[in-house]
């Protein structure tokens, strides 16, 4: 079973693992245009987000805001990614 850890209202147990061919594979179909790949691109590497989240997070920012921020950069670099 999966730890329980809830960041940002998301259990992230939840989220799924998936390979690096995985992984790669959604890539390029999301690039290609694939609306279903790239969501579950980003829900995949919603765990990065939440690592990064946790290590920048401080009590001037919202944990939520920088967990928007983080979501856009993923986002970005999903589509900008050679």
């Amino acid at each position: 079973m999966a730890k329980r850890v809830e960041i940002c209202g998301i259990d992230t147990g939840s989220l799924p693992k998936l390979s690096h061919e995985e992984m790669m594979n959604l890539l390029k179909k999301a690039q290609n245009g694939d609306k279903y790949a790239k969501d579950q691109f980003v829900i995949a590497n919603v765990r990065l987000v939440l690592s990064v989240v946790q290590r920048f997070y401080n009590k001037k920012e919202s944990i939520d805001d920088i967990f928007q921020v983080g979501c856009i950069g993923l986002i970005k670099a999903m589509e900008n990614f050679n």
